[in-house]
């Protein structure tokens, strides 16, 4: 049988991320994908989308229970065993952790022996032969009654920031909605706690909305890039008129400022999620 490493592998525990990367298959979000041109996910030069309607959103949920596995010195591995859980149907991500290893998370549970039960399958499967449960409040959004909601969206840019200098390695695709960019903020946010949906456009439509002039910390900021007033691409926002975002697959993370007419020109608005 596997081994869930628990409270007694402390360094494993969930809280500020320096750096992640990650990756996922599922259905409707294949692994062949669009090669764009860059501009965000754009593959042309759209005209100015309208303001979006600041309709009221779903709460987002909390993350349950999730399984951590892996402990690489090099990405490449990482990425091996994350494509491994794909092929088991899992929806996965590899990030880089405090401890300067690359880690592999994935899951959402209601229970520990629920997470222990999958866990234990893919042991018996040959997937890996050690993991870690990561309990709900392990997450940074358990602290926010203690430390408070600022203290929680700085850790979220924390992760994000992460990111930086990093290639993003992956994107879904569909004959309808193009390439997709929005897995960065995934991540970000199932890495402390909320389990925000995949496309930048579910994201889009849950939540709070969020005035330009009214923006904090750790909010998403959401674009049309693709020629209609559609929400295409999204970022996190990090203070001062910049966001992080994947501007497209084989490109680095990067910061870009929402004051660039690129970016201003295709803005369709925001939402916050605490």
């Amino acid at each position: 049988m596997g081994r869930d490493k628990g409270t007694s592998n402390l360094v494993d525990r969930a809280g500020p991320v320096t750096r992640m990367v990650f990756c996922r298959r599922g259905a409707g979000l294949c692994v062949a994908l669009l090669f764009l041109v860059w501009g965000g996910c754009a593959t042309k030069p759209p005209s100015p989308p309208k303001p979006s309607p600041a309709l009221p959103g779903k709460e987002v949920p909390r993350m349950g229970y999730s399984i951590q596995v892996g402990a690489f010195t090099t990405v490449d591995n990482a990425i091996r065993l994350t494509e491994s859980l794909e092929k088991q149907g899992m929806s996965a991500y590899y990030f880089h952790h405090k401890s300067d290893l690359f880690k592999v998370r994935f899951g959402d549970y209601r229970t520990r022996e629920a997470a222990r039960m999958k866990a234990e399958a893919l042991v018996q499967a040959g997937v890996f032969t050690e993991y870690y449960i990561v309990s709900p409040e392990d997450y940074a959004l358990a602290r926010v009654r203690l430390y408070g909601e600022t203290t929680v969206r700085n850790e979220i840019v924390e992760t994000a920031e992460g990111f930086i200098g990093l290639p993003y390695q992956w994107g879904g695709s569909s004959a309808e909605e193009g390439f997709d960019c929005s897995g960065l903020s995934m991540a970000v946010y199932q890495l402390n706690g909320l389990n925000l949906p995949r496309s930048s456009r579910d994201q889009y439509s849950i939540g709070a909305p969020v005035e330009r002039a009214e923006l904090a910390k750790g909010d998403l900021v959401f674009f049309a890039t693709k020629g209609r007033e559609k929400v295409s691409h999204v970022g996190v926002y990090a203070g001062d008129d910049r966001f992080i975002h994947a501007p497209g697959k084989g490109k680095t993370i990067r910061v870009d400022s929402l004051a660039d007419r690129y970016f201003t020109t295709r803005y369709v608005g925001a939402r916050k999620y605490l």
